[in-house]
């Protein structure tokens, strides 16, 4: 049964509600902010507020995964949600930024309540909204004031939760000086690109990125999908984007998403907010100091399968075609025969849709997180894992797709419509001890390792890996074949210029 529970933060008193030895904030404004323009420190209050429901989420299509239908959409929706085991004390803090292509999502859903984390880790856990799409990365030199930003408002959000969190971690039982950042999808993204910014420098101390590397884009690009954004929604100007009602600057958005079948409106390398290329960054230490997790999932693009008609029947011919933008047309045929000859010897299914997903997941997702990790342990002790617990959908061919981890390390798993997607009983339970245990142990001591799995720092040469799965355990470079055949095809392409 719930009771009743006060804050006290910075800005003013909270009211929340307290359960099963957690104390739950919801909906706490950090921030507000104009349109295409940096946030501002939300103002202060006198009387008690109330903190039972979540805030309004940034303006998005509806339909993201695992979040209500029935929560605010509004341009004004920078705000933080907190679960604590009191208000008292100094605990280790977990920031979390949601994922979603920089364009959905939100720090509501089921999948990041943070209660089960918190109770048993002792830590405070907390949730943020930013910024999304066209109003949190819409980029044009006339939007800078005295040689201030002109892009990426959503990352600027960011710095100032991480702002707030320091100014009031300590009356959510939290410390200031321990806070780790994490997040999945565009949140790790985010991570990432955090960890390059002299922004949000001291901000926070470590670090985990699941299922994500930094994403950016040019600032040209950005600014040339401003003006195409000014042209479908028939805009003159910067300005005249600004006084756009809502739902017709969405509409250009969306339109600009569907035709160009891209990503749309990421983070800039505005050499500002964001002053270099992310990738190189760390790699000459801008995260130096910052002890990292990084992973991905064995089955990730699997996820998007649903929108691919040939997911189940995909033959050879397209295959190749497929692959043709991505690698040289002289190795895919080779390319192809690694990935399924490692596949098979496995007892692993290696049609043509089998290998497609295979190399997707490798190219999207673990080929460039392994490229982070190899570049920050040269600065700060790193830590890599890899999923490979299956959800039963689809009868299991969906397998450890992207995003399936979340609720195993927020101690979620099995829970109402979340159990559908990850399973439940006794092995995913046991799995769920096992992945909280370490990232609880990583958040208050910056090493993954416990009683029960060793877990070493990376090192590009041998490539301990903990996999994470219905039987946990530490690999030296897993399924290492197709992840090198995935690789030297990139870097191929890239000398190429395919």
């Amino acid at each position: 049964m719930s009771e009743s529970c006060i804050a006290h933060s910075a800005l003013g008193p909270l009211a929340g509600t307290a359960r099963d030895g957690v104390e739950v904030y919801l909906g706490i404004p950090y921030a507000t902010a104009d349109r295409f323009a940096p946030p501002m420190a939300a103002d202060g209050w006198d009387d008690v507020r109330d903190a039972t429901a979540f805030g309004p989420i940034a303006p998005q299509k509806p339909g993201a995964h695992f979040q209500s239908p029935t929560l605010m959409i509004d341009e004004q929706c920078l705000s933080a949600n907190v679960w604590t085991p009191g208000t008292t004390g100094a605990r280790p803090v977990m920031v979390w930024i949601h994922g979603g292509s920089f364009r959905n999502g939100s720090g509501a859903s089921p999948l990041y309540d943070g209660a089960a984390l918190a109770a048993r880790g002792d830590i405070v856990v907390i949730t943020i909204n930013y910024r999304l799409g066209a109003l949190g990365f819409l980029a044009h030199p006339s939007l800078s004031t005295n040689g201030g930003p002109q892009a990426n408002w959503g990352m600027l959000d960011l710095v100032e939760a991480l702002r707030w969190v320091q100014r009031n971690a300590g009356a959510f039982g939290g410390d200031p000086g321990d806070v780790t950042l994490a997040g999945e999808s565009a949140g790790a993204s985010a991570v990432s690109l955090l960890c390059t910014m002299p922004a949000a420098a001291g901000l926070f101390h470590k670090a985990i990125a699941q299922s994500g590397s930094p994403l950016t884009t040019s600032l040209s690009r950005a600014i040339d999908l401003t003006a195409r954004l000014m042209a479908v929604t028939g805009a003159t100007d910067v300005a005249a984007l600004g006084d756009l009602p809502l739902e017709r600057l969405l509409a250009g958005q969306y339109e600009l998403e569907t035709a160009a079948h891209d990503l749309g409106f990421i983070p800039a390398v505005d050499h500002t907010v964001i002053p270099s290329l992310p990738t190189p960054a760390l790699a000459n230490g801008a995260g130096a100091g910052i002890p990292t997790i990084i992973g991905s999932n064995v089955d990730e693009f699997k996820l998007w399968a649903g929108e691919d008609p040939h997911s189940r029947d995909l033959e050879d011919a397209q295959l190749r075609t497929r692959l043709e933008p991505n690698f040289p047309a002289s190795e895919i045929d080779a390319l192809i025969d690694t990935v399924r000859s490692t596949r098979t010897r496995r007892g692993e299914p290696s049609g043509a849709n089998e290998v497609y997903y295979a190399i997707e997941s490798e190219r999207l997702f673990r080929v460039p997180a392994l490229h982070i990790a190899d570049h920050q342990s040269a600065h700060a002790p790193t830590f890599v894992y890899l999923f490979g617990w299956g959800s039963p959908i689809m009868d299991g061919w969906l397998g450890s797709c992207h995003g399936l981890e979340i609720a195993f390390m927020f101690g979620n798993q099995g829970r109402g419509d979340i159990g559908e997607f990850t399973g439940s009983g006794p092995a995913a339970d046991a799995l769920a001890d096992e992945m909280m245990a370490a990232w609880i142990a990583f958040i208050r001591t910056g090493n993954p390792s416990t009683a029960a799995l060793a877990w070493p720092t990376h090192d590009p040469a041998t490539r301990p890996t903990m996999v994470f799965d219905r039987t946990s355990r530490l690999e030296l470079a897993p399924r290492d074949e197709e992840r090198t055949a995935v690789d030297t095809g990139l870097r191929q392409a890239e000398t190429t210029g395919n």
